[in-house]
């Protein structure tokens, strides 16, 4: 297995991406680099992180660099990507984040478990509509984004989710979240879903933060002291 390092963290390359788009970034060193720049410009020792997308889990190893293991939970709905994932996080001596196999869904879902269409590379993956069939599709366990919040209480939260963010903004986010970063996906779903994600932002006391927003990498904060560390 081709071993790469980015940032000072060690990513092995599956055979199954050889000769990828996802090799030409981590060989070109810019494999998820929005996003790594926003964790380590904002996450602080002890905060809880959420991460919603673990893909190779290379950001799951940055936040727990950052943050502890222990403070860190990963959320991954491809299964193939389990196993590659906990190999990430063993080869930079992170085994202690908290990995968990499932899709992030809003509270409006119904059923325990969401169908999910795994792509041919793993960004490529999303779920998959109610009454739609498609091939490649699975059934994945579902989360609620409120039961997620709730059990995790995260102070920084970010996502790679190809499109499923759309899902997640029709309640306010609790108190706890003081950072939400986000890779937005607007060819996936109509403009105005952006603004209903904005505005959930802004009812839940975030504001756009420019420090964390580069590109389709959209960051948010929350203004004013905190009462945890």
């Amino acid at each position: 297995m081709t071993e790469y390092t980015l940032k000072g963290v060690k990513v092995g390359l599956p055979h199954w991406l050889k000769d990828t788009k996802i090799e030409a970034k981590l060989a070109a060193g810019n494999y998820e680099s929005r996003e790594s720049d926003a964790a380590l410009k904002r996450i602080k020792p002890g905060w809880k992180v959420l991460e919603i997308g673990a893909g190779l889990g290379y950001v799951s190893t940055i936040c727990a660099q950052l943050a502890g293991a222990e403070n860190v939970t990963s959320l991954e709905a491809n299964p193939q990507m389990l196993d590659q994932i906990r190999d990430t996080l063993a080869r930079n001596g992170q085994e202690k984040v908290n990995l968990w196999h499932g899709a992030v869904v809003g509270d409006g879902h119904d059923g325990d478990t969401v169908a999910f269409r795994a792509g041919a590379l793993f960004w490529g993956g999303g779920l998959v509509e109610d009454g739609r069939s498609e091939k490649g599709m699975i059934e994945v366990p579902a989360v609620s984004i409120s039961d997620l919040l709730t059990i995790v209480q995260p102070r920084f939260v970010i996502m790679d989710i190809e499109g499923a963010e759309q899902h997640l903004f029709d309640s306010p986010w609790p108190k706890c979240v003081r950072h939400v970063v986000m890779e937005i996906h607007m060819s996936k779903y109509p403009r105005h879903v952006l603004q209903k994600m904005v505005d959930c932002m802004s009812r839940s006391g975030l504001t756009y933060d420019p420090a964390t927003s580069s590109g389709r990498t959209l960051g948010f904060m929350r203004v004013g002291p905190s009462k945890t560390s």
